[in-house]
């Protein structure tokens, strides 16, 4: 399909992520008061939308508490500055096998499994605005992890989503998990505007080159909206490619730790320098008002 660049762009930032980030950069929020505090300042800063995960206050790994959820979402909508809020509900699908002779039983070190209705259970809680819905199983990185979503628990928690008025944000890193959110909206367990989230670089998704990311924006729906990033060393070029072919765009310290070569960055800096890519190229920034209107999401 030709390229039809988007003239008005909401940013999103992922605040924190799930991965083994805290030991690389003190910038990386641990404690809810933190990831609030730094989400607050990404809006400031021009993003509309704020992605939060939330991690252990003491040992910084990742968390799926509810009460931890909780603070977070009463600090932001507690703030002096407006931001839709997008919870993750991608936590309880982490499945690591023992070794490549023995792969039973489980490695019960980083293995989290969990049902649908605790998976979403801090949605149910908070009642964001949006929230993620990993649309697929994948070898994720290294070792023996495998991030499971089958599709019978796709479909419950797509169900319990909009169920609860939350819209749900598709996280796609291949095409399949696209060719499968189709089948959701097709079953009316996503309801339109349907928004996706095209998650490029991780292993092993899709690569992030340019013809696979266009394979990725082609089997888009031309009425969905979606944004897309990539992580670690493009992931600062990757503002100017969604922009290009008519996306929206996603930075934060869950997908890059730093805003130049050997510069460590916060949240804010990394939106700073997407809104002065989105501005350098002609659009403009949209604000949370507008993305809710786009989007048709509840305000809460």
């Amino acid at each position: 399909m030709p390229l039809a660049m988007n003239r008005d762009v909401f940013i999103t930032c992922a605040v924190t992520g799930a991965g083994d980030t805290v030991s690389k950069s003190s910038h990386v929020p641990i404690t809810p008061k933190q990831i609030a505090e730094s989400a607050i300042d990404a809006a400031k800063a021009g993003a509309a939308v704020v992605h939060c995960h939330v991690r252990d206050p003491e040992t910084g790994a990742a968390s799926r508490r509810d009460d931890l959820y909780r603070e977070v979402t009463d600090r932001i909508r507690s703030a002096d500055v407006d931001v839709v809020l997008n919870l993750t509900a991608g936590m309880g699908g982490d499945l690591i096998f023992g070794d490549v002779e023995s792969p039973l039983p489980l490695n019960p070190k980083g293995t989290d499994m969990a049902g649908a209705t605790e998976r979403v259970s801090h949605i149910a809680e908070c009642l964001p605005e949006i929230c993620t819905l990993d649309c697929g199983t994948m070898n994720f990185n290294l070792g023996d992890y495998v991030m499971t979503n089958t599709p019978a628990m796709l479909r419950a928690m797509a169900k319990k989503m909009t169920d609860l008025g939350v819209r749900p944000e598709i996280e796609a890193f291949d095409t399949g998990h696209l060719w499968f959110a189709k089948q959701l909206a097709e079953e009316g367990l996503i309801e339109d505007p349907v928004l996706i989230q095209l998650c490029m670089g991780i292993p092993w998704g899709a690569p992030d080159d340019l013809n696979t990311f266009m394979a990725m924006v082609n089997n888009v729906p031309p009425s969905w909206t979606f944004s897309a990033f990539s992580i670690g060393r493009n992931a600062m070029a990757y503002p100017a490619a969604a922009v290009l072919a008519g996306g929206n765009v996603r930075v934060g310290l869950e997908d890059n730790l730093f805003v130049g070569k050997g510069q460590l960055a916060t949240n804010a800096q990394l939106v700073e320098k997407a809104v002065q890519v989105v501005e350098g190229m002609g659009a403009r920034i949209i604000g949370p008002d507008d993305v809710r209107k786009k989007l048709k999401l509840t305000k809460r």
